[in-house]
């Protein structure tokens, strides 16, 4: 069994699937007055953040305390690694403190992975540098299977930037894995090179990507990016790459309007877009909260099948 969800690319399509379908039961618990339930009760999940992150900490914070979990939360800033304490002391001494769910964010690529075996409880990745962004992936496919009914014959475009996105590559890996069909589009100096080698299609116009698309997901263009002169500006990038409600003409009709949050608007897409009746960026933000209980309890149960 594994213990941990360090990325989708270790999980197999069935995984995948028990995650779904305990995330949808989680839902209901969600839509009802009272959100607290005895899932993880005794149990005490410790979020670990060496990045800022509203939606995906607060996310893993209200899914252990509707489940009747202990959280606690610990950012860098505030804990001994402003004092030269290194990850591995510090995640070995929330691991002897009895923790049985460690939830991490970290900006090196991998850092999770490095820990894992290390500690006793089962961590969960919450974003490692360029490398995975798996509960973000898992609540973007809740989405899509509640819309769409499921993955087989979809496609899926992505916009943006490719090349220093974790949450691009989880989708990838778990769309693909349940049989969808993903193309990728954005400017060639944020694409990154062998794209093709994951099994999507890349397109150096977003009106090609788009074509036929039954999804359209936006990524954030990281500001920072700019500076290194990547692309030349906010306004060309929107000209060239962002998607308005002209350029979604070329999607299918009913086409699901995607994005992980948080959106700069009018840059990815358009204002309009992001408001417009295809939208469901609201609903993948209530997701996030049913995709990170059912991990939560997947783990407390003995972890995920080999």
């Amino acid at each position: 069994m594994k213990k941990d969800l360090l990325g989708l690319k270790d999980l197999s399509a069935k995984n995948i699937s028990d995650i779904l379908d305990t995330a949808a039961t989680m839902k209901l618990i969600l839509q009802q007055p009272n959100k607290k339930t005895p899932h993880l009760q005794g149990k005490t999940v410790v979020n670990l953040f060496y990045e800022n992150s509203t939606r995906t900490r607060l996310s893993f914070e209200l899914a252990a305390k509707y489940m009747s979990a202990n959280a606690a939360n610990i950012t860098a800033s505030g804990s001994s690694v402003q004092k030269g304490e290194t990850l591995i002391d510090t995640a070995e001494t929330i691991n002897a403190m009895g923790t049985d769910i460690l939830v991490m964010r970290h900006n090196m690529s991998g850092a999770p992975h490095l820990i894992a075996p290390l500690v006793s409880a089962s961590v969960i990745n919450a974003g490692d540098g360029m490398d995975e962004h798996p509960t973000q992936a898992l609540l973007d496919m809740l989405t899509i299977k509640e819309k769409k009914g499921g993955f087989k014959g979809l496609k899926v475009a992505i916009i943006g930037d490719i090349s220093h996105s974790r949450v691009v590559r989880s989708n990838i890996y778990g769309l693909t894995k349940l049989g969808a069909e993903v193309s990728v589009g954005g400017p060639s100096t944020l694409i990154p090179q062998g794209m093709e080698q994951m099994g999507v299609k890349v397109f150096k116009s977003i009106q090609e990507a788009i074509v036929d698309a039954d999804v359209v997901m936006g990524l954030r263009i990281q500001l920072e990016r700019q500076k290194s002169g990547l692309f030349p500006s906010l306004r060309e990038y929107y000209r060239f790459f962002g998607v308005d409600e002209k350029r979604l003409k070329f999607a299918k009709p009913d086409a699901l309007v995607m994005h992980p949050g948080p959106v700069n608007r009018g840059v990815e897409f358009s204002s309009a877009v992001i408001d417009c009746d295809q939208s469901v960026i609201n609903e993948q933000v209530t997701n996030g909260v049913a995709v990170r209980m059912a991990v939560m309890y997947i783990l407390s149960r003995g972890g995920f099948e080999e």
